[in-house]
């Protein structure tokens, strides 16, 4: 399913309801921005095209990317090429750091967190957004999909404190989200079709999420933490 294709055609509140995985990202990078000041240092680790420096027009944003992800992607605005666990910044230079659905395509994500949470000054802030259940993409370099619990394990053991753990759905947004996957399977006469099928249903079953509540069932998660001042 194109997704980006799916956000240009529908209308804003419409797309942000449908897509609510990417809404809760934009919304959850939009918070995170809030907390820095004027010209604060902002590390965006795995930034690839960077489409999330417009959140940060008041900070100094930085986008580092190994540059291994999708081949169609443009990543000219890159500040540097390197890879997350050997980052070439100096202990405490990062007011703050985020990494968006980047940790499932490195094969050692200790080693990455506790990066990021090295090059964050004392009392710096870390956003990292993880899935936990989503579709194989940029093969062959997706190797982890995480939990709750997994991701508490990674932040705790690089030291962080203050660690928040948010579900991005639950059962029935998750539900939604299979039912416009499927739409890639059928050949393209026919996704008008298939589409016009499923809509329905992907429309209704978001307004059930509310009955899973404690949120078993989860696309992924929002996670935010410290570093210790």
């Amino acid at each position: 399913m194109r997704y980006g294709a799916l956000q240009r055609l529908l209308p804003r509140p419409l797309h942000r309801y449908v897509l609510d995985f990417e809404a809760r990202i934009e919304d959850a990078v939009a918070r995170f921005s809030s907390r820095f000041s004027d010209d604060a240092p902002v590390l965006d680790a795995g930034a690839g095209e960077s489409r999330h420096a417009p959140a940060f027009p008041r900070q100094r944003y930085v986008a580092v990317d190994l540059t291994v992800g999708d081949v169609c992607w443009n990543y000219s605005a890159l500040d540097a090429v390197a890879d997350l666990a050997s980052l070439p910044f100096r202990d405490g230079t990062f007011a703050g750091a985020l990494n968006v659905v980047t940790l499932e395509h490195v094969p050692n994500p200790q080693e990455v967190v506790t990066e990021l949470v090295r090059v964050l000054a004392p009392g710096g802030r870390l956003l990292v957004i993880v899935p936990c259940s989503w579709e194989l993409h940029q093969t062959p370099h997706d190797y982890y999909r995480y939990t709750r619990h997994g991701m508490s394990h990674l932040l705790a053991r690089a030291g962080c404190r203050d660690i928040r753990i948010e579900a991005m759905g639950g059962y029935f947004r998750l539900l939604a989200r299979r039912l416009l996957n499927g739409v890639q399977f059928f050949p393209p006469p026919l996704m008008p079709l298939a589409l016009l099928f499923v809509a329905p249903a992907a429309l209704l079953l978001p307004l059930l999420d509310g009955l899973d509540r404690d949120k078993i069932f989860t696309l992924g998660y929002v996670c935010t933490a410290q570093k210790p001042s």
